[in-house]
């Protein structure tokens, strides 16, 4: 069965047990709401917390203390680096970042002899749903890598797979993004387009059919693509993923689905040892819950591919 939607996708996770959790920095309210709305979810089993610890037992529903362990830091670097150790000793399964700063969470999630970091680029993608959109839609890289080279996007590419087998697809539609759909040498997101489109041809990225260069436009709409004599492509008009060129227009589509789109949005990072979330201050609990969600997706991905 593909997964069309974050309700499906709750119930089917719902069959799975419950995750063991790493937050980075629990000082803050936000933070917890979003731990306790994945206990009361029923996708945490159990998590540890670092930070002021006082403050966030003080903070935490009484019935959930007992299911939650306490990690003094004093640091956002403190805190970033316990959590990831939690990962590194196979104590949890998923991080997530709390009230601490993005790069000392980073910094700690890909430290050579702390963290976490799997052998490729670590990337940062984002999962929607919208009513203009009759799937599931994803965005990368929205948040780690600033301009791509061309490996560098077939190691994104690739990080993608284990969240959407987890969605039940075998074979993703990927539309490579640039400005224009005509290959041109000033234009090098033309380029590397044409040469991603043609590696997924010759089967060099397994599980992949990637096609471009596509406009925005061309990527989503069956018109638009019919009107520029693409409606043959696999990929054109029916994009899973759509991979961007450079993370400022991944990062502003992303953000415009949301408010313009009023999609439903979670976002991981993918490529460590374990899924990431790497959640924006501005995000509430829900958001943290679909991160969790996409987190078990990527899990059961992995495990259904050995």
């Amino acid at each position: 069965m593909v997964i069309r939607n974050f309700q499906t996708l709750r119930r089917a996770m719902a069959a799975r047990a419950p995750l063991h959790l790493a937050v980075a920095g629990g000082d803050d309210g936000a933070v917890i709401a979003g731990v306790v709305a994945g206990f009361e979810a029923g996708l945490v089993a159990s998590a540890v917390i670092s930070g002021q610890g006082d403050a966030i037992r003080a903070a935490l529903p009484q019935g959930l203390r007992d299911r939650v362990r306490l990690l003094p830091a004093d640091t956002p670097e403190a805190c970033a680096r316990a959590a990831v150790a939690e990962l590194r000793a196979g104590r949890a399964q998923v991080l997530m970042k709390g009230h601490v700063d993005s790069a000392a969470y980073l910094r700690a999630v890909v430290d050579r002899d702390t963290g976490i970091r799997g052998a490729g680029v670590l990337s940062n993608l984002t999962l929607a749903e919208m009513p203009s959109v009759p799937r599931l839609i994803g965005a990368t890289d929205n948040g780690i890598v600033p301009a791509p080279t061309l490996e560098q996007k077939r190691a994104i590419l690739r990080n993608a797979l284990p969240l959407f087998r987890g969605l039940g697809l075998e074979q993703v539609r990927v539309a490579a993004i640039a400005a224009s759909e005509k290959v041109s040498e000033r234009q090098p997101a033309t380029v590397d387009a044409a040469a991603l489109a043609a590696e997924a041809r010759a089967g060099a990225l397994p599980g992949l059919i990637v096609d471009g260069p596509f406009g925005y436009d061309v990527a989503l709409s069956a018109d638009a693509a019919r009107a520029k004599g693409l409606g043959a492509s696999p990929v054109a008009g029916q994009a899973d993923l759509i991979l961007f060129p450079n993370i400022e227009s991944a990062n502003a589509t992303a953000k415009a689905w949301k408010l313009h789109g009023q999609a439903q949005t979670g976002s991981l990072v993918l490529g460590a040892t374990a899924p990431v979330l790497l959640n924006s201050r501005a995000d509430g609990p829900e958001r943290r819950v679909i991160g969790l969600v996409m987190a078990q997706c990527v899990l059961a991905g992995q495990e259904a591919h050995g």
